[in-house]
């Protein structure tokens, strides 16, 4: 949490360390006396024109996104913690199953909500505590793909924005070019210059994006694979036989025995 939450104040002061500078006078070469005209970055987004607002938005989401993404959501560290991995083969070796179910369920992580769910199964047998297994590894990368999914939401809609505001863009451009026609250059070259703006950012962002999108995916099934080994391998050898019938986690049991039942069997 703690890194999480310097990575994304890191992000703020950079932005906010780039405005300032931008707002400072812009450096002027050997082109300063022939009136070239140099515009600060602040100047350069303002002619974005009203969509660099929801492109600056989607940009600050695009930090947080991949930032959590790296340092939670898809940290192997995260979803398998070595300390509690050694605990759960502790209390195996000592055959504590109950303690181990008790265990995993007051932690926080993949590693221990799929624990959780594959002791509680061991006494119905081997077939029950793989598909226990297998149905939290499921829930486990559903979780992972809806957030990173909307690495991949942000880099589809920005260029949308960005081809929004280029539409508004040439819309003025001809509006101006109409009415004044080509005795205003300066008004005919903002509305260009919105239009160019806004295409360039909305690209600036998608390409980041999508990059995070597929790297946390990637990343995220990388660190399922390696849970499901570690799991399989504490799994392993497990005595089924032994603890068939024994009620681990503690759940309330709603299905009892039909009320006609007389426990001897019919002709």
């Amino acid at each position: 949490m703690k890194k999480h939450s310097a990575l994304i104040a890191a992000a703020f002061l950079a932005t906010a360390t780039v405005l300032v500078a931008a707002d400072s006078p812009a450096s002027t070469g050997p082109g300063e006396g022939s009136g070239v005209q140099h515009k600060t970055l602040w100047e350069t987004i303002q002619e974005g024109g009203w969509v660099m607002i929801p492109i600056g938005i989607c940009s600050l989401l695009t930090v947080y996104l991949i930032g959590e993404g790296f340092t939670r959501v898809t940290s192997p560290r995260q979803m398998m913690p070595k300390q509690q991995v050694e605990a759960v083969k502790n209390y195996f070796r000592q055959g504590k199953y109950v303690d181990a179910v008790t265990y995993c369920r007051s932690k926080n992580s993949a590693f221990a909500g799929v624990m959780g769910a594959a002791i509680s199964a061991l006494g119905e047998g081997k077939t029950a505590t793989e598909e226990a297994v297998l149905k939290e590894l499921t829930k486990e990368n559903s979780r992972i793909q809806t957030f990173v999914s909307y690495l991949s939401v942000i880099g589809v809609c920005t260029p949308m924005i960005g081809l929004l505001g280029t539409v508004t863009g040439m819309i003025s451009a001809f509006a101006v070019l109409g009415s004044a026609g080509i005795g205003d250059p300066s008004g005919l070259s903002k509305a260009i210059g919105e239009v160019l703006v806004a295409t360039a950012s909305g690209l600036f962002i998608a390409i980041p994006a999508f990059t995070g999108y597929y790297w946390l995916r990637n990343r995220g099934v990388k660190a399922l694979h390696e849970l499901q080994d570690t799991v399989a391998t504490l799994l392993r050898r497990m005595p089924y036989e032994k603890l068939a019938g024994a009620h681990l986690g503690g759940e309330e049991v709603f299905a009892a025995d039909p009320e006609w039942w007389t426990g001897v069997a019919r002709a």
